[in-house]
């Protein structure tokens, strides 16, 4: 048995997400979590930069 990164619970099977540009090794339910996290993220960001009007690149 694996155990997830996240939450510490055995798991079957672990999942490779990157976060922060880091591969990390976790439970399925918990790549949802990070997923989502992760776009919601990028989403708020492109928001705040076309208030601001950034024309640049990050």
């Amino acid at each position: 048995m694996a155990t997830c990164r996240e939450c510490n619970d055995d798991v079957e099977k672990l999942v490779s997400v990157k976060v922060a540009g880091k591969a990390r090794k976790v439970c399925e339910d918990c790549a949802d979590r990070l997923r989502e996290a992760n776009e919601v993220a990028a989403e708020s960001e492109g928001v705040v930069q076309r208030m601001m009007e950034f024309k640049g690149r990050r």
